[in-house]
């Protein structure tokens, strides 16, 4: 259905990234190898597979998968209810930074660098074991105390320092949205990690650190989990443009 650009696809560089958080911080464990960005719709006929496929592919602990619904088709006849401006602007902002304008739905964005069509399986799997070997340069260990989120950076040895912002994803770890008109009409709509909103708690410098922020970056409205992401900036002609994502982690899930 629906591509203000073209429907196409294009993986440049990064990897792939899934999984369902939970409640409590975790202050270290197993790392994520990539994360990956699904801008969807409640308005697109063609997202519903691949709002399915983000759901399965959230059972992988080796990826974290968010969801952020776009606004920009809620003319055509239904609101979406879980859509953000902020999430638009920043799936525009992206396109800029790559340089190729491609902004449609499903789309997905891997490690804040390539795209391709969301509910492609296969091209997300090739991606994953093409461009997803050893996980993120930035390993984050969280730790909740005190009223605090306690953030840990730790480069790897062969991570470059360069500054990155540090910020907290609320999100809703499942939601189900009825439909009653658009082009989704009569439908029961289910998402996983559903991003809540995005707060930049602090800056990295490239060495390894800690940064504390108050618990409350972590909550929001429906939110009943969070992510933590190390993403780059790059300056463009419209501003600081989102970069390369080099570390995410993920609250644990409670039993």
């Amino acid at each position: 259905m629906m591509f203000p650009g073209k429907r196409l696809f294009a993986v440049t560089i990064a990897t792939l990234a899934m999984g369902v958080a939970g409640g409590q911080a975790q202050p270290s464990g197993k790392q994520p190898k990539a994360l990956l960005e699904l801008f969807t719709s409640q308005g697109c006929s063609s997202c519903p597979p691949a709002d399915a496929l983000v759901i399965e592919l959230s059972k992988n602990p080796d990826l974290i998968a968010l969801t952020l619904p776009v606004t920009y088709w809620d003319y055509l006849g239904w609101k979406d209810t879980l859509g953000k401006d902020s999430f638009a602007k920043r799936q525009k902002f992206y396109a800029k930074a790559r340089g190729d304008g491609q902004v449609y739905t499903p789309q997905v964005v891997v490690n804040g660098t390539g795209h391709l069509v969301g509910s492609d399986k296969d091209e997300i799997q090739k991606t994953i074991r093409q461009l997803a070997p050893s996980g993120f340069p930035v390993q984050i260990g969280l730790k909740e105390a005190n009223g605090n989120l306690e953030i840990q950076l730790t480069p790897s040895s062969t991570a470059a320092e360069r500054s990155a912002g540090v910020w907290v994803l609320p999100m809703t770890r499942l939601a189900t949205v009825p439909v009653t008109r658009g082009e989704n009409q009569g439908k029961t709509l289910s998402y996983a990690n559903v991003v809540r909103g995005m707060v930049r708690v602090g800056d990295w410098n490239g060495k390894e650190t800690t940064i504390t922020t108050p618990l409350s970056a972590t909550q929001a409205p429906e939110a009943d989990s969070y992510v933590v992401v190390v993403q780059t900036d790059q300056p463009g002609k419209y501003g600081m443009m989102p970069g390369p994502i080099l570390g995410a982690a993920r609250a644990q899930a409670t039993p």
